[in-house]
């Protein structure tokens, strides 16, 4: 008998250097390695993922990362995010649903670099 599995939702996010498909696509195969990585995820456990763009970054879908992943049967979806002022501009964002066999307080978000700003609850980083 298998372990058990539940229905989680795993966020992170990177900032991306250019907005070249060269800059988008390694950016996004960078989190999605480390946010597979770090919670053992497999492709066939993958519900459905959202990736999106800040409004800056319009030369790639960032699905296409995905896909040299191995992630062939994933459910992809791109968008763009709303342009806040002030917000963290060149980043990709991701929200991956997925079977895991763990808490949800359990799961590893993933924000890199500059983009650990937008969770400073998860890295110990005070608000303002």
């Amino acid at each position: 008998m298998g372990e058990t599995l539940w229905v989680r939702a795993v966020r992170g996010a990177a900032p991306v250097p250019g907005n070249t498909p060269r800059s988008i696509l390694y950016a996004t195969r960078k989190l999605l390695t480390a946010i597979s990585d770090r919670n053992s995820l497999q492709p066939e456990n993958i519900i459905s993922v959202i990736l999106s763009l800040t409004p800056d970054l319009n030369a790639a879908f960032p699905a296409e990362a995905a896909r040299e992943l191995g992630w062939l049967n994933v459910p992809l979806f791109c968008t763009t995010e709303i342009p806040v002022p002030g917000a963290l501009k060149m980043c990709v964002r991701v929200l991956v649903h997925a079977y895991l066999p763990c808490k949800q307080d359990e799961v590893k978000h993933i924000y890199l670099e500059e983009a650990a700003a937008l969770r400073p609850d998860i890295h110990g980083q005070k608000n303002g």
